[in-house]
């Protein structure tokens, strides 16, 4: 055999090698969507219309008992990509880029790239805006960019001005928010899917997915779609899809009994929604307004799902694909007499989560407490990389013992926390019960304000049990002790 016979021999058995070794990696799909809470059909909720999150629930695990480590978007989804609470960071705020508290953190994209991965981000995964911004170093092309607050008529947005929320999530006018005007909390247009940024997301994510089809390296794919997010904005219809008058109400529209007055809010980021305010938001029908909105939107972005998920099927890569459903925190749709998130409560921070690993385990449900930063460890392990070790501090533990046995118990309790002035909020969720400690990092034990929730009895969170249930308080904050103090 020839020299020159011989070189192709061994280069084509080197491809070879390298297209199998690509081939044996499994590609990922993480599907982040914007105030999700679970109000989705696979979740029970009979009300909702979500018939693609459904399938893909029916072949992935369900955590049943999923949270956010905290109920705002920046540090919710800082810990999703770095594996560390907002206790270790030390941001509990939208404005401070992570970057900022933890320089050299590997984030869980830059540690699948580092093992041959292409990440690439469509929409809005890190949050970008109120002062921050997204993280190049986390994607191996530019993230795709899409608006979060968007309108199509311009009566919406006070005849086309900026208003204070588009201001807030492009970083503009910052120190003149209260100056501007408000937009319309929801808008109804009869237009195309693609008309609103959702639509372009799958759009893109599609192209995306066929182009990594042809590549035929191993892909990381984050699409961050943004509805339900406020303004509440959706073709027509997925408005039609639903009718308003079956929605119910929050059946507890007041503060727990007991509860520490700052625990919970009143207004906040809705009442920069035109016509919101603390006083209409208690009214029968514009409550019943927002709800059919926010089932709308769900339904919108389920469509969009459902659309990439097509894509993956007809493109051959689904058996060879994990797929990843993530909320990036719940929303209170009135219960305690509150809207969207910024709360401690179990509606501002149980979230869908959906893993569809083919291959590992069976299809089912699991009432395993999960927390967003288990996605980081338990990616890396189904991928087949290395644990990730920081430098910063990795909160999370895999799932995937639980995805293949989901009886099996990693941990009993999910943490989340939420900052109040100076106090924070640092909260137990066992499969029972939720324990608040409210105090100033590093302040005695004896200075916390405490809430006790027992979801067996009270599953609205109708009254503060911490004083006549001292025997489980005493329980859960031993649980509390075993974990670092929360980072000022």
């Amino acid at each position: 055999m020839s020299a020159v016979l011989l070189r192709f021999a061994a280069l084509s058995l080197i491809l070879a090698f390298t297209n199998l070794a690509a081939a044996e990696k499994p590609n990922v799909l993480l599907i982040c969507v914007d105030d999700l809470k679970p109000a989705l059909g696979c979740y029970g909720d009979k009300l909702a219309k979500s018939p693609n999150i459904d399938r893909l629930a029916a072949r992935g695990m369900r955590f049943d008992l999923a949270y956010c480590n905290q109920a705002v978007c920046a540090p919710s989804r800082n810990s999703l990509l770095t594996g560390s609470r907002s206790t270790s960071l030390g941001i509990y705020g939208l404005s401070q880029n992570f970057r900022e508290r933890a320089p050299d953190a590997v984030t869980m994209t830059q540690h699948f790239m580092k093992h041959g991965y292409r990440a690439e981000a469509v929409g809005k995964i890190l949050h970008s805006g109120h002062g921050n911004h997204d993280d190049e170093a986390s994607w191996s092309v530019p993230t795709v960019k899409e608006k979060v607050v968007e309108y199509l008529d311009p009566k919406n947005s006070a005849n086309g001005q900026l208003t204070r929320e588009e201001a807030y999530f492009t970083n503009q006018k910052l120190d003149e928010i209260r100056e501007l005007p408000r937009g319309a909390a929801i808008e109804i247009s009869d237009v195309p899917d693609n008309a609103y940024a959702d639509g372009r997301i799958a759009d893109t994510g599609i192209v995306r997915l066929r182009d990594a089809k042809k590549r035929g390296t191993p892909f990381f794919l984050a699409l961050g779609f943004v509805k339900p997010h406020l303004p509440l904005t959706a073709p027509k219809k997925y408005f039609d899809l639903h009718d308003p008058q079956k929605f119910p109400l929050a059946p507890f529209q007041n503060p727990p009994e007991g509860a520490p007055k700052y625990a919970g809010k009143s207004g906040g980021e809705i009442v920069n929604y035109d016509p919101l305010s603390v006083a209409n938001l208690r009214e029968e029908a514009r409550q019943r307004e927002l709800i059919h909105a926010y089932y709308a939107c769900v339904s919108f972005v389920d469509a969009q799902l459902g659309r990439v998920l097509d894509e993956l099927d007809r493109l051959g890569l689904t058996q060879n694909t994990i797929v990843v459903l993530w909320g990036d925190h719940g929303w209170h749709l009135g219960d305690h007499g509150i809207w969207t998130k910024h709360t401690n409560y179990e509606q501002a921070n149980r979230i869908p989560l959906i893993i569809a690993a083919p291959g590992v385990g069976k299809a089912g449900a699991t009432r395993q407490p999960a927390e967003t930063v288990d996605i980081f460890p338990t990616l890396a392990e189904l991928a087949g990389l290395p644990a990730p070790l920081g430098p910063q501090k990795i909160d999370g533990l895999s799932l995937a013992p639980v995805l293949r046995d989901p009886e099996k118990l990693i941990r009993d309790h999910a943490t989340h926390c939420y900052p109040r002035g100076e106090r924070i909020g640092r909260a137990i969720r066992t499969a029972r019960y939720r324990l608040v400690e409210w105090k100033v990092p590093g302040a005695a034990p004896e200075t916390a304000d405490l809430e006790l929730y027992d979801y067996e009895t009270d599953p609205l969170e109708t009254k503060n049990l911490a004083t006549s249930q001292p025997a489980v308080v005493a329980e859960l904050r031993i649980i509390l002790a075993r974990q670092p103090e929360a980072r000022k």
